[in-house]
């Protein structure tokens, strides 16, 4: 999961694990893989940074709890 933020400024999270494509249209649009499309204020590269961060410590966790 991750939080993004609407152009009106109200954050909100996105399951990252439905994120189909993310593109710059030049705003921001997550469209998931249900077809729903969300347009952020956050860039391409922003989101992609914060999907990698949140597996990261997905993948950390389950390193951490194999080695108990």
């Amino acid at each position: 999961m991750i939080w993004v933020t609407r152009l009106n400024g109200e954050r909100f999270v996105i399951n990252s694990d439905h994120i189909e494509i993310v593109e710059a249209n030049p705003d921001t649009v997550i469209t998931l893989t249900n077809g729903d499309k969300y347009i952020v204020k956050e860039s391409v590269e922003e989101v992609v940074e914060k999907v990698v961060n949140f597996r990261r410590r997905i993948f950390a966790d389950l390193f951490t709890l194999d080695k108990r």
